[in-house]
């Protein structure tokens, strides 16, 4: 992108009404980072049927603040009482803890925000200087190089769905299902709508989106509540000690950078990785860290250079999450499949178009995240100390609220009453998925892509003359599907090799002793 395009954009968002939505989103993404249960995924689900009604700008400035914001805001329920406020804030809490516990929680919160700040920076720079050659590399896709991409996606979600293949493939298979409702692609009839007309146009992402990640979880919550032990985490979080100063000194700063310079890159390495978000990055970050480090042996017990890795590893990953899903259309975590549904939503298509045909808001997306980084940055330090009071809300308020915004957020996308049904039915299904241990990130990305899968294979099979050998017959779609295949089978090979050891271990614990001669 040229420099004209990058003033043009810049100038475009010099609007108050850019910088109220930003703040905004930078408050709501600090209030739900710090509580926990409440997740950077859920708040991007529940503010995305607003932005709607917004300018796509002021939208995307709403949603830049609160997703930049919530991943540095689950630092500081790590800090503060040992629960990660999100995945990514998990080595935090190892090191932020014990800090506050002997009266630095201050320094913790200050480190936290300042090296999230850090992390995000430098992500965003490399970003802005690899998406577009990256874009350009994809104009060599036809419709078979599509589909291999979206099913490399797809299966890269699948693949790290907790562990377990099976239930990631079931989920991935009933999304995929679920997005061949309504017109088909090609012939142009309907299909499963069962003579209703709204479902013409197929299930909406949205409703689906906020009865997974937002009424989901509040069932799920309700599920687990015990009142006596809530009550014991309220009292037990009045305990009022000592924050101290806020700021690292210079001298700290400079001793540190280093190492979260490298932990920035390769978290902004591990975002662009579908599926492989901030808690795989943290925590890669933070074990190598204190592998090669002098202070290594300090690690988990209180030391602020971890806390400086961690904290910088959290917020590095979203530049590379943004890259993947701004260049390919493959979500690089659950957040960038909210926000590539509100793209598509908005009637944009990621990949190179978005580089030339809408270069200017392509770059103020990307201008809008430097400036979400700013705005939690002050944010941040100047709401250190009183961060605390935020975590002592009832968890029944939080429910209620939750759920209102979620049949309102539902209901205003199309003002249609199908839409919160659909939403309640997801819903359903997700408390169900929690409660018996199933990924839900394979439903919503097969739901998602599983309409770009089809559409482009359909289309070069009809280039093709129908021969399935037209995919392979270009190096592109022939290396993405060996990255599939191979994606498919590393869990599966893993799962054998353990089953082995195991079965040779308990060989090994019932051998008889030899008897003595």
């Amino acid at each position: 992108m040229t420099s004209e395009v990058w003033m043009a954009a810049f100038s475009a968002l010099l609007k108050p009404s850019v910088f109220l939505y930003l703040f905004a989103g930078v408050l709501l993404g600090t209030i739900i980072g710090a509580l926990p249960g409440l997740s950077a995924t859920m708040g991007i689900a529940l503010i995305t049927p607003i932005t709607f009604w917004l300018d796509k700008v002021d939208g995307f400035a709403m949603m830049m603040g609160l997703w930049n914001a919530a991943i540095f805001a689950g630092g500081i329920t790590a800090i503060l009482i040992n629960t990660p406020g999100t995945p990514a804030s998990l080595t935090q809490s190892w090191d932020g803890y014990p800090l506050y516990r002997e009266g630095k929680g201050g320094l913790a919160l200050g480190i936290n925000v300042i090296f999230s700040f850090f992390g995000g920076m430098i992500s965003i720079l490399l970003l802005i200087l690899l998406a577009e050659p990256i874009a350009r590399f994809t104009i060599k896709f036809g419709s078979a190089e599509y589909f291999m991409v979206a099913l490399f996606g797809m299966s890269m979600m699948i693949a790290v769905s907790g562990g377990d293949v099976l239930k990631g493939l079931i989920l991935g298979v009933f999304g995929i299902l679920l997005s061949t409702v309504g017109i088909d692609p090609v012939l142009g009839r309907k299909r499963f709508t069962f003579n209703v007309t709204a479902l013409g146009a197929g299930i909406d992402f949205i409703p689906v989106m906020i009865g997974l990640f937002g009424l989901a979880e509040v069932f799920y919550q309700i599920y687990q509540f015990n009142r006596v032990q809530h009550d014991q985490e309220r009292e037990a979080r009045k305990v009022n000690l000592e924050l101290g100063r806020v700021l690292p000194s210079a001298k700290e700063f400079f001793k540190w950078s280093p190492l979260c310079v490298v932990a920035a890159l390769v978290s902004t390495i591990v975002g662009a990785i579908p599926a492989a978000g901030g808690d795989i990055a943290s925590v890669i970050c933070w074990g190598n860290a204190k592998r090669f480090t002098k202070e290594g042996k300090n690690y988990g017990h209180g030391s602020m250079e971890g806390l400086a890795v961690s904290s910088t590893a959290n917020n590095g990953v979203l530049g590379g999450a943004m890259t993947t899903m701004l260049t390919l259309g493959i979500p690089g975590d659950s957040v960038t499949a909210v926000l590539l549904g509100s793209l598509m939503m908005y009637g944009l298509t990621p990949g190179y178009s978005m580089f030339t045909e809408n270069a200017q808001f392509t770059a103020q997306i990307m201008i809008l995240m430097v400036l979400a980084n700013i705005a939690f940055l002050i944010i941040g330090l100047a709401t250190a100390k009183a961060s605390a009071k935020v975590l002592n809300m009832s968890q029944p308020t939080v429910w209620a609220a939750v759920s209102v915004l979620c049949i309102i957020g539902t209901y205003c996308i199309n003002n249609r009453f199908l839409d919160v049904i659909i939403m309640f039915a997801m819903a359903l299904i997700g408390f169900c998925l929690k409660v018996y241990k199933f990924p839900d990130g394979p439903l919503v990305l097969g739901l998602l892509l599983g309409g770009t899968m089809e559409k482009n294979m359909r289309r070069a099979l009809l280039i093709g003359a129908g021969k399935w050998s037209y995919f392979f017959t270009e190096r592109i779609s022939c290396v993405l599907f060996i990255l599939v295949v191979v994606t498919f089978c590393i869990p599966l090979v893993k799962a054998v090799f353990a089953k082995k050891k195991g079965a040779a271990k308990a060989g090994e614990a019932v051998e008889p002793p030899a008897e003595a001669e």
